[in-house]
């Protein structure tokens, strides 16, 4: 990601109604679907500035990795102790069938080996372990926000599929989510498209539009996983090794 994206992340992300709302999603996607023991084993792989870190410490003993220096100074002050440096797709250093779980949360998206690197992941899992992942949904919905975030492609639910079937492992969920705002962040993207628009989308919206914002998205925390949305901003997966 671009340096100014870094930095506008450690600013925002607890007051920024996409990180508020997503992680009030994916907790209930954790608590429901993931099947996690009381003493879980948990990483993160691609942690940015620790935003998640608080949300998946509720799960259990929690370490991390980041690539980018000066995000992880800022998630290891959050986690309290060092953040990793191991870079996909070898992860090298990380124990093999150490964790129940793995979040990759909007991370694959910025691999170039992506099959590789799930593969990789899955060998650090226990015997009933689990990756959570989300990613970027609809290539037609590529903007400047793609851009500033290094992205190499939005996807699809079958493009998902492909990279963890391709990796030998099961899907146990998947599906859209950030659906409810679908259609205005659709219609964003694509003025933005007809005027050129060269910025990023991700600065935090005038705080009444923000609370709004994250309530509508946070009430998708009720039925991800339950029930399947048509369309969403967003692809989320629970992979498990066969």
């Amino acid at each position: 990601m671009e340096r100014e994206v870094f930095d506008r992340m450690a600013e925002q992300d607890q007051i920024h109604w996409w990180y508020v709302a997503r992680r009030k999603i994916l907790a209930a996607l954790i608590a429901r679907d993931a099947d996690l023991p009381k003493d879980a084993k948990i990483l993160e792989v691609g942690c940015g500035t620790g935003h998640n870190f608080e949300m998946l410490k509720s799960f259990g003993a929690l370490d991390a990795l980041e690539v980018d220096d000066e995000a992880r100074a800022l998630a290891s002050k959050r986690l309290g102790s060092p953040v990793g440096d191991a870079p996909l797709p070898d992860l090298r250093g990380v124990p093999d069938g150490h964790y129940d779980l793995v979040a990759l949360l909007d991370v694959l998206e910025h691999v170039d080996h992506r099959a590789e690197s799930l593969r990789s992941i899955a060998r650090k899992l226990k015997p009933n372990g689990k990756i959570l992942i989300s990613v970027p949904a609809y290539q037609w919905m590529w903007s400047a926000h793609d851009l500033a975030h290094h992205h190499k492609l939005r996807y699809s639910k079958k493009g998902l599929r492909r990279d963890a079937e391709s990796a030998g492992l099961k899907v146990v969920k998947l599906g859209y989510f950030n659906s409810l705002l679908f259609p205005l962040a659709a219609a964003v993207r694509i003025l933005g498209k007809l005027v050129s628009k060269t910025s990023s989308d991700d600065k935090v919206p005038p705080a009444p539009l923000n609370a709004m914002f994250e309530k509508i998205f946070a009430l998708e925390r009720h039925v991800v996983g339950r029930m399947p949305f048509p369309a969403g901003i967003s692809l989320f997966a629970l992979l498990s090794t066969r």
